[in-house]
């Protein structure tokens, strides 16, 4: 997988989805996230009285993510946050000091090798094998005493692929080798009773309500790990945001209530979609080549036209459909798109997207493409 380098505070995804395609699209198969939720589709107490909460989350809050690591989750262990995002940065903040250094893995999310050099902290960058597995060697390495942190997504947005099990042990033992912790971002996993975090003091898994669930509008998010490294993250989140919306969380409850009907909900249309994703590929084949997910959202499809992606996710987006070219995430020749949505949407989309990558092609389903 080819990478590409974003310049130092130049976040290409932000420009890419708040700039240059704000107010352009009517189809979004660019975000990583379910299908959006509905406010109609949640339940307050009409009575909640608005104060400030719990500087770690409400207590109902916590003991609900608790229990998605399993019977051996503890509430200590948590803390809700502003979104991942803000929990992922809370770690960095509390962990990484002037000088130690950081492994994390490209493509991906790319607060992970930005906000480190900001603390003061180096980045060693490593990719991927050619199957897209996480290169583990590479990572082992790079690796030596000054390491405080190992940062993985798995399931990795943008491949839609989960850290093999012997991957995911080997960078276990690298933490516990180098006195490091693993951070795993775990905004895709469906099921985080497996989650390496669950009894280790090593580990520290993040996720939220965003991606799977279809909330991210409620900005709640949390991390789950040891209680000390819990204990210094509230201490910076005190300084920053001193809680969450009390209205907020409180929804999050509701939606964690109901989590078997949202997962329901989520596997449905994920199932759907992903249907219509790989038919596009087949019948596009010498143009995508579809890296097949696992249990994610989206979908990474190989581009092999020789076009570059963002030139062609912004012929798509002068088509009123947003995907997400592999630039903004650190790759460079593929792009990512989302099937959490609508079958109509989906297939109204990739339809769309067909005509850019065969411009004289009849559209998907007439009688002279079949």
């Amino acid at each position: 997988m080819s990478v590409s380098s974003p310049r130092s505070r130049d976040y290409p995804i932000q420009r890419w989805v708040f700039e240059d395609a704000a107010g352009r699209f009517d189809i979004d198969l660019g975000d990583s996230n379910m299908l959006p939720g509905r406010l109609d589709a949640l339940s307050v107490p009409p009575d909640l009285e608005l104060d400030y909460g719990h500087d770690r989350g409400l207590g109902e809050l916590r003991r609900a993510v608790a229990g998605l690591y399993g019977d051996g989750g503890s509430a200590d262990s948590v803390l809700i946050t502003q979104g991942a995002q803000q929990a992922l940065y809370l770690v960095y903040a509390a962990l990484l000091t002037p000088g130690s250094r950081v492994i994390a893995f490209r493509p991906g999310w790319q607060q992970s090798w930005d906000v480190p050099p900001e603390l003061g902290s180096t980045v060693d960058l490593v990719g991927f094998r050619p199957d897209l597995s996480f290169d583990v060697e590479a990572a082992e390495a790079v690796a030596g005493p000054d390491v405080r942190l190992i940062v993985a997504n798995s399931p990795c947005n943008p491949t839609g692929r989960r850290i093999a099990e012997k991957d995911l042990l080997a960078l276990v033992e690298l933490a516990e080798r180098t006195d490091a912790h693993l951070l795993l971002d775990e905004e895709y996993a469906l099921d985080l009773s497996r989650s390496a975090a669950v009894g280790s003091d090593r580990v520290i898994s993040v996720s939220s309500l965003s991606k799977v669930y279809g909330f991210p509008g409620l900005r709640v998010g949390w991390l789950y790990g040891p209680p000390d490294v819990v204990e210094r993250c509230a201490r910076r989140k005190f300084l920053s945001t001193i809680s969450n919306s009390v209205l907020c969380e409180t929804l999050a409850c509701d939606v964690l209530a109901h989590r078997t009907d949202h997962l329901r909900s989520y596997h449905e249309l994920t199932r759907q979609g992903l249907a219509l994703v790989r038919d596009f590929a087949r019948r596009n084949a010498d143009a995508v080549t579809l890296v097949e997910p696992e249990d994610t959202p989206f979908a990474w499809l190989w581009l092999t036209t020789g076009e570059e992606p963002l030139t062609m996710c912004r012929r798509a987006l002068d088509l009123g459909v947003l995907l997400m070219p592999g630039e903004t995430l650190g790759a460079s020749d593929g792009f990512r798109i989302c099937f959490a949505r609508s079958p109509e949407a989906v297939t109204e989309g990739l339809s769309r997207v067909e005509r850019v990558l065969r411009p004289s092609a009849p559209p998907a389903g007439s009688t002279a493409a079949r």
